[in-house]
């Protein structure tokens, strides 16, 4: 077991963000964290990012409390850059590796070239597709063995998705797990191994898309309406 979430809760102004979820998730498999905005999974993810404390709960990493020395393995793509527009695609890589011990130059560099980026590029210059490839490249350019990507497929084009899905999958593989945050159900059933369903902070289901679709026949839309 990579992560559980036991009873993990979390209050602002006396609202639930997220309330009472147990989770559990392994090594080498894709999820989808999938609800409306304000579902709670932004929230929920800035928790087993280490950005911000439970309120009650528990979250375990590798079997232990999840503690500051984790995020070494933990990669978290907000849906703000975690940079800045003056910069060229090749200033982001060093900003982040600087950042980030874990963060690979190598693979940051073949990832540009696969994105179709190029490194003298300007950050203010890029469409909205390519700044959401450049996120990617930059969070996937380090040795995670947990990656959280919040809404990455968010406010692009088809082509722009299908470009990043293709990157995403790419880096995946049994010594890592990816959890995509999304409400585009669509783009992303073919390939997440489970389906995790929240409303107003309340995790309403786990799906295995796999055994759903030898089980039932249905597809992750049909699920989704008849959970949500």
């Amino acid at each position: 077991m990579i992560l559980e979430c036991k009873d993990l809760t979390k209050t602002f102004v006396g609202k639930r963000a997220v309330s009472n979820v147990n989770l559990s998730m392994e090594k080498g498999r894709i999820y989808g964290l999938l609800g409306e905005n304000g579902s709670g999974k932004t929230t929920w993810m800035k928790m087993t990012a280490g950005l911000t404390k439970p309120s009650s709960g528990e979250i375990l990493y590798k079997d232990h409390p999840l503690c500051y020395r984790d995020k070494a393995e933990i990669a978290y793509m907000s849906t703000e850059p975690f940079y800045y527009d003056y910069m060229k695609v090749e200033d982001v890589g060093q900003y982040y590796q600087d950042f980030f011990e874990d963060f690979d130059r190598e693979k940051f560099n073949g990832l540009v070239e696969k994105a179709g980026l190029e490194n003298r590029m300007k950050v203010r210059n890029l469409s909205s597709g390519m700044g959401a490839k450049l996120k990617i490249v930059a969070t996937m350019s380090r040795k995670a063995v947990l990656c959280l990507l919040d809404e990455p497929l968010n406010g692009i084009d088809y082509k722009a998705r299908e470009e990043i899905i293709s990157l995403i999958l790419s880096e995946a593989g049994e010594d890592n797990t990816i959890v995509i945050s999304t409400h585009l159900l669509e783009e992303v059933e073919s390939f997440i191994d489970e389906a995790i369903f929240i409303k107003s902070g309340e995790v309403l289901k786990v799906a295995d898309l796999e055994r759903e679709r030898i089980t039932s026949g249905r597809s992750l839309t049909d699920i989704y309406m008849d959970v949500m």
